[in-house]
Order: C-alpha cells, then sequence, then structure tokens
C-alpha cells in the first residue's frame, strides 16, 4: 500500500517517539536529548509562545502512521526576521527517502511566512556530523562563521546561513 507524508504540529503522543528518534540517530549525547526534549515539552506546554515551533512527518497509509522526523525552529531572540533551526532529525531507516528535505523546507516555508528573512543552523565539525554538514549545503546553507573549539576540544562550532527573503542581498553575512 502506498504511503504519504504529512507534516503537523508536534502533540503529546509524539513525545516517546521522538525521543526514541533523536536517541536512534546516535549523534547526540544525553544532555543533548534532554535539551531537545526540553524545547518539546515548552511547545507541549506553551505552544507558539514558547517560539520552539515544533512539528512532525508523519508516514501514513490507510491502516497506520509513524512520526519519521522532527523539526523545531523559531525567531531568534532580539533579531528582525533572522530564525534558527534548533533541531531537525529523521530516524536512521528513513534516510535517503527525502524526509529531512521536507522538514527543512516546511520550516523555511514557514519562517518566511512569519516574516523570516533568514534561517541560522549551528552544528559541529566533527566527522560524524559531515552528511549533515553535506545536507545543509545541498540545500543551500552557507558556512557563515566557524568557531574553534567550542564544544570541545578538536569540535568546532560551525554557523550556516540561508537568505530566505528573495529581496535581501546573498552577499550579506
Amino acid at each position: 500500500m502506498p504511503s504519504r507524508t504529512l507534516i503537523r504540529p508536534l502533540v503529546r503522543d509524539d513525545r516517546e517517539p521522538v525521543r526514541r528518534l533523536i536517541e536512534g540517530t546516535h549523534r547526540f549525547t544525553s544532555a543533548e536529548v534532554a535539551t531537545a526534549l526540553e524545547l518539546i515539552d515548552e511547545w507541549l506546554a506553551e505552544g507558539e509562545k514558547s517560539e520552539y515551533l515544533t512539528y512532525v512527518l508523519e508516514e501514513q497509509t490507510s491502516s497506520w502512521a509513524t512520526v519519521r522526523g522532527y523539526v523545531c525552529y523559531g525567531p531568534t531572540p532580539l533579531t528582525e526576521g533572522t530564525f534558527d533551526l534548533y533541531w531537525i532529525a529523521v530516524e536512521p531507516v528513513s534516510h535517503g527517502r527525502g524526509y529531512g528535505q521536507q522538514l527543512l523546507a516546511f520550516a523555511e516555508s514557514d519562517a518566511r511566512r512569519r516574516g523570516g528573512r533568514a534561517m541560522l543552523i549551528e552544528t559541529s565539525s566533527q566527522e560524524s556530523y559531515q552528511p549533515t554538514i553535506r545536507f545543509y549545503e545541498r540545500a543551500g546553507y552557507v558556512l557563515t562563521a566557524r568557531i574553534p573549539e567550542y564544544y570541545r576540544p578538536g569540535d568546532d562550532k560551525l554557523i550556516f546561513r540561508k537568505a530566505l527573503a528573495s529581496t535581501e542581498s546573498h552577499g550579506d553575512p
């Protein structure tokens, strides 16, 4: 039976499947997983007022629906039109199916609808993050800053940026 995908706001019943999904990537430390769950809990408690806009990608057939990925993003405090992508994750067995691209495109479109002019993404420079870095680059993100040894010795913080508004100069960092 063919399936289809739906991106929808995360609800309380999604918390545990998303926790398993995040842990199942084997990319995040236990502290990072706890932080992701804190943002999910803020979203569940406050909704849009939390400014941690949190959505899941659900694969659906006529007989079942399964959360395959999630994204969390929001307006950057004290800026005009800048958004941060806080988290994006797809369960490993679903990699290569375009779910990450769908989630990222959704976040960009929604940020643009909310007046967003740029999206920032921070990630690690570790070798294990190279597929993630290539994913962002293929999506049009440009490495804008590198902070050496930010997370730990030998692990730089990489900041990627993409202009969302068509009127913005692409040469501006």
